[in-house]
């Protein structure tokens, strides 16, 4: 497997800060490996909910995480705060691949990155649905270009 390679703080546009809580430490005295896919899912969330083009107990439209990823490059513990990275190098008929750098407040290199694909579906029956309009605007700002030396 190849080693990824960490992307600096400048190769995302969007910031979440989060503050690390006592009870994402674990017995090791560091964040737990599992929080770090609850930080993703925040900034993710966050910036749909505030962009407008996610109705939580409504909306007709749902995106459904298909895939998961994470590299640790050095370790996060409480009481950190933490800076989360926000940016999309896919977006295709129904899905979305964002990824996440989460950043000891202030540093430029993350102390872990990843993503995770969204399948945006119908909430009713499952099925995929072509991304909205809506959705495509406000993932837009966010679009870069993948690169081979990035994650795969």
């Amino acid at each position: 497997m190849k080693k990824p390679v960490p992307a600096a703080r400048a190769a995302y546009s969007h910031f979440l800060p989060i503050t690390t809580r006592w009870m994402d430490n674990d017995v090791y005295g560091h964040v737990n490996n599992v929080v770090y896919y609850s930080y993703f899912d925040t900034v993710v969330n966050e910036y749909l909910i505030r962009a407008g083009v996610l109705g939580i107990e409504h909306g007709a439209t749902i995106g459904l995480v298909v895939e998961t990823y994470c590299s640790y490059f050095a370790p996060l513990v409480f009481p950190e705060r933490i800076e989360a990275g926000l940016r999309v190098t896919r977006m295709g008929t129904s899905s979305v691949r964002y990824e996440v750098g989460l950043f000891k407040e202030g540093d430029d290199q993350p102390a872990a990155q990843g993503h995770f694909v969204h399948v945006y579906v119908d909430r009713v029956t499952r099925r995929p649905v072509s991304l909205p309009a809506a959705l495509r605007t406000a993932l837009e700002p966010l679009l870069v270009a993948a690169h081979a030396d990035q994650l795969e």
